[in-house]
């Protein structure tokens, strides 16, 4: 009998004080110790005595008095096999009937009640015996038996969870509508798609070579490649990669990338993450795996992660930590940040994902914990109508006034809007906070060069820097696809105000020796769309100018998007692609590669899935039915029945 049954026996005996509890200790618990069973006072001996006395004359009375004594200490107290009645005779004769005044001991004793009694016997012995050794313990010892006890309910509940039990709901898997889509009508498109998707396979087999397992692949070097973003969660290609694969048809690909998930994706690690980037790669991977091919381990994986995340919630106003240890659930900022400030990008980037974790967990914590965030957002003051990079989270109030729609802002302003498109438009709060800042980015950030370029500034402090970042151009796709929700009859000119901003970065490309684009380009100086410092030349593989071309493709289909797009591959095959690989490049202005030696894990998930819907048909994840995250994983629109319809039962 476990220690932790008998506790109730032991109320007075054995309470808080014995056991080391709140109440317990020299000072507390009414000064009692508790130094063995000397402790117990000579009244408590007494009423125990009495208690035990009082047990063994109820047992042995009912062995000998009650009707049906037999069923009820076997079937209640000690949880004994219920005595059957006995087969009926060899022939298929029918049993008699039982005789009058025999009763249940009676035909017992006729099919071998002697037996019957002595397993009672030697229960009640057995029970009493686990009684005087549990009374002869320390208090320590009781308490580590009350702990094993604890893990080992702990470990059987996440055994059943782990076999599908009650710790996700279950539900019935319906693939979103364009998970798979048509080969391109015209053969020279469908020639293009199939050459990404030679290149996909170029950068995959040479992870799976020099890198399997690992975060990022070397693929000069031909080793794995780590960044201290992931802590020692391990797997950021292969999990950035999954949905990729999968539109891409490279069944053979996905099916190990899955095998891998299931047997070696791990997060119980003892190390420092940033939430940001786990979530859009790690979360919003698996996500998008589950709902395009339904594995119920990507579900259950992007849920246990998510879990994991929310202690970085814990500070005095529920805006995130950017960093947390994933183990001890302690969480800090970038220390270069403002002051201990969170940034807007990050705490901005996790709503798409926390709203599906909710959807497919039925655990609405993770949306309340993003929806917070909002409500935090809209008690403050914005200068300009803005929204500052840096907000401090445990006075709530925000950090320097820069603004910056590329790094530190971008995928903010990105959310916004597309938790509105995700909720089938119904996310009335986001949609207007989205257009109220489209109009504040419009008056103080947006300007246009000598030359007709059109180019989003940054903002610091009401000064501007006319200065551009390649992570900024995603700002084009996403005007695009905000224009038909744009208030004041506005859509044409959100289209127009995208087109504008593709130009630009696509200047920004062209005006380099490699064709492809720097870190930041500059309009001061005499200059227009080049860089002009050194440490804003390289190109890491970064996917936003493609991102724009694929959302303008798609909302105008004019045909200069996809020629852009082609001018890209042909540069990225000429520059970036090697013997191992593709890698970054350190000077897009020196006619002679020098190559960072890094295939980032955002090439395969974002640049080469962009370029391969480029050059697709609409009907494959289709903009009504999905919308993207940051890291290019697609997540269904949430229709208003789906809640009613829930996938609940297999």
């Amino acid at each position: 009998m476990p220690a932790a049954s008998l506790l109730p026996l032991f109320g007075s005996a054995v309470g808080p004080g014995a056991l080391g509890g709140p109440a317990g200790g020299g000072a507390g618990g009414g000064g009692r110790k508790a130094a063995g069973p000397g402790a117990f006072r000579l009244t408590e001996k007494f009423v125990l005595l009495l208690v035990f006395s009082a047990f063994i004359t109820l047992c042995f009375g009912a062995i000998f008095f009650l009707p049906d004594s037999s069923k009820l200490l076997s079937g209640v107290f000690f949880h004994s096999a219920a005595l059957q009645p006995p087969p009926p005779p060899p022939g298929g004769q029918p049993r008699a009937p039982p005789q009058p005044g025999g009763g249940p001991v009676a035909a017992a004793a006729a099919a071998g009640g002697a037996g019957s009694l002595e397993r009672i016997r030697a229960d009640h012995e057995r029970a009493l015996r686990e009684a005087k050794e549990t009374l002869q313990k320390l208090p320590e010892e009781i308490r580590r038996d009350i702990r094993q006890d604890k893990e080992k309910l702990l470990q059987d509940a996440r055994g059943r969870k782990e076999a599908g039990g009650p710790g996700l709901p279950q539900r019935l898997f319906r693939q979103p509508v364009g998970a798979v889509g048509q080969e391109p009508s015209d053969p020279a498109v469908r020639q293009k798609r199939d050459k990404i998707k030679e290149m996909m396979k170029h950068a995959w087999d040479n992870y799976k070579r020099y890198a399997w397992g690992l975060n990022e692949l070397k693929p000069i070097s031909k080793q794995g490649h780590s960044s201290n973003l992931f802590g020692n969660i391990q797997g950021a290609t292969i999990v950035d990669a999954l949905d990729t694969l999968y539109i891409m048809e490279m069944k053979e690909e996905f099916k190990e990338a899955k095998e891998w998930v299931e047997k070696n994706l791990d997060f119980n690690v003892n190390a420092e993450i940033s939430v940001f980037e786990v979530n859009i790669r790690f979360v919003g991977g698996l996500l998008s795996a589950y709902y395009l091919s339904g594995e119920e381990v990507f579900r259950k994986k992007a849920v246990e992660l998510g879990e994991k995340l929310l202690p970085a919630f814990n500070t005095p106003t529920g805006i995130p930590w950017a960093l947390l240890n994933i183990k001890s659930g302690i969480g800090r900022n970038w220390p270069w940040a403002s002051g201990g400030s969170s940034i807007l990008a990050e705490f901005g980037t996790l709503h798409l994902e926390f709203v599906h974790l909710s959807h497919l967990s039925g655990n609405p914590v993770f949306a309340e914990k993003v929806m917070n965030i909002r409500k935090v957002l809209n008690r403050l003051d914005k200068p300009e109508g803005l929204y500052p990079n840096y907000l401090n989270p445990s006075s709530g109030q925000w950090g320097q006034h820069h603004v910056s729609i590329g790094g530190l802002g971008d995928s903010f302003y990105e959310y916004l809007l597309k938790a509105w498109l995700m909720t089938d438009k119904t996310d009335e709060e986001g949609k207007k906070m989205y257009y109220d800042a489209v109009q504040a980015i419009e008056t103080h950030l947006i300007r246009k060069s000598s030359g007709g370029l059109t180019y989003i500034a940054e903002w610091k402090g009401g000064l501007l820097e006319h200065k551009m970042g390649h992570l900024t151009c995603f700002a084009g796709g996403m005007f695009a696809l905000g224009a038909d929700g744009a208030p004041n009859d506005r859509t044409g000119h959100h289209i127009e105000l995208g087109a504008e901003i593709a130009r630009t970065c696509h200047e920004s490309y062209d005006r380099t020796s490699m064709k492809l684009g720097p870190e930041a380009f500059r309009f001061d100086g005499g200059v227009e769309a080049i860089a002009t410092r050194q440490n804003e030349k390289y190109y890491i593989l970064r996917p936003e100018v493609i991102e724009t071309y694929m959302y303008m493709w798609r909302l105008t289909h004019d045909p200069k998007y996809r020629q852009w797009g082609w001018e890209a591959v042909e540069a990225l095959e000429k520059h970036c692609r090697v013997d191992g690989g593709y890698s970054g490049i350190r000077d897009v202005y020196n006619n002679h590669e020098s190559h960072d030696d890094v295939q980032q894990s955002f090439f395969l998930s974002e640049t080469l899935k962009y370029l391969y819907l480029l050059f697709s048909e609409d009907d494959l994840l289709p903009f009504e039915h999905w919308v993207f995250n940051t890291e290019a994983h697609p997540l269904p629109v949430l229709h208003k029945d789906d809640g009613n319809k829930e996938d609940d039962q297999k």
